[in-house]
């Protein structure tokens, strides 16, 4: 649904053209703004981050039904928390998302034929159906509290907690950034997210032993708790985009334009969730403003092929249903066209102007006596 949205607002914002004309010129178009590339860019790459994680839960899937069928229960509590947190993180990330390409097509964008107001409708109850998205997360916040509280126990966390097995390091390591293309390094940014994920769990949990009763703790921690949740939910989405680069990618060009959607997605989230990177202690301002500029140096990168990345999706007009969204950017025309189909067009004069508008035009309406 997400990539749905984003075709229709990036097709839409390169046909859009307004302000900026010099000397009877063409306008500039939307897309080249960069507020639009700010809130359309990182919504491109979300789609595909979203999609590539969703192919790491269908093998996570298929792996759990294996072994549950050799009775082997080891890997049920993380794939429990994984598909409940992933599903909090990327229902609640579309819903945001689809809603925000609406805003992004302008006043357009309200209208039904632009495709969007339906898709939201019918997309934006999967944040309450299959599970809550605040209980799932947590559901994911105790998974992690009772894995912070087995680390003394000498049982080596796996899988999407691995990273807690290296609680001391993460515990007290630094970010080791001096320029912004440093932001490109897949290690310093795995390792920034596994940091800022560890030290707000441990956080919780210490937190949680200065009550006497667990359960009182956890609901007076619930808020924090959520939050500890989204930081794990949104590393295993991270850490999955950049093993997906680490794999062959056919096609010339498609790995390094990937690539730049993925540094576009971790940027944009530590620049969202500065304040937790900051707070915990593993970044300075400096090299938050750092990320700030590498970010907007990826935008610019993206730019001219933003359209083929949408058009990667391959949907065609019928499945996108959306005048906005148009393969060939015909827009503007089908626009006057689908105004014509419109009920209230159907006559000259709308219904009710001789009863109610023209008598009130003329004074001809009585006063009323109380």
């Amino acid at each position: 649904a997400l990539s749905r949205a984003v075709c229709i607002a990036t097709r839409y914002s390169a046909v859009r053209r307004q302000f900026g004309s010099q000397n009877g010129g063409q306008e500039i178009q939307v897309i080249d703004y960069k507020t639009q590339q700010n809130r359309l860019f990182p919504l491109l790459a979300s789609a595909y981050a979203f999609r590539f994680v969703g192919e790491w839960l269908k093998w996570l899937y298929t792996d759990v039904t294996q072994r549950l069928q050799a009775n082997d229960f080891s890997t049920l509590p993380e794939a429990h928390a994984c598909t409940a947190g992933l599903k909090s993180l990327t229902t609640t990330a579309t819903a945001d998302g689809i809603e925000e390409c609406r805003k992004l097509c302008g006043g357009h964008g309200y209208l039904c034929s632009s495709g969007l107001p339906e898709l939201f409708a019918v997309y934006v109850p999967a944040c309450t159906y299959e599970g809550d998205n605040t209980v799932l997360l947590l559901q994911v916040a105790r998974f992690l509290m009772k894995t912070v509280s087995q680390l003394g126990s000498g049982k080596k966390p796996v899988g999407t907690i691995a990273y807690m097995g290296r609680i001391e390091h993460l515990m007290q390591c630094r970010s080791d950034v001096k320029q912004a293309k440093d932001w490109l390094k897949p290690s310093a940014v795995v390792e920034a997210f596994e940091a800022r994920a560890a030290r707000m769990s441990v956080a919780c949990a210490q937190n949680l032993s200065k009550f006497d009763n667990p359960e009182e703790g956890f609901a007076e921690l619930a808020a924090d708790l959520a939050e500890a949740a989204v930081a794990h939910c949104q590393l295993i989405v991270v850490s999955k985009f950049i093993e997906k680069l680490q794999q062959d990618i056919p096609g010339e060009g498609v790995k390094q334009q990937l690539e730049v959607l993925c540094g576009i997605y971790y940027l944009f989230l530590l620049h969202k969730h500065q304040g937790d990177f900051l707070g915990t202690g593993y970044i300075t301002s400096k090299q938050a403003s750092l990320a700030n500029d590498q970010l907007r140096a990826l935008y610019s990168q993206l730019r001219p092929n933003a359209i083929s990345l949408v058009d990667a999706f391959n949907y065609t007009d019928h499945f996108l249903d959306s005048i906005l969204g148009r393969y060939d950017g015909n827009v503007y025309p089908k626009l006057y066209e689908a105004a014509w189909k419109d009920p209230l067009n159907q006559s000259d004069i709308a219904d009710g102007f001789h009863e109610y508008i023209r008598p009130l035009l003329k004074q001809q309406l009585r006063t009323a006596r109380l």
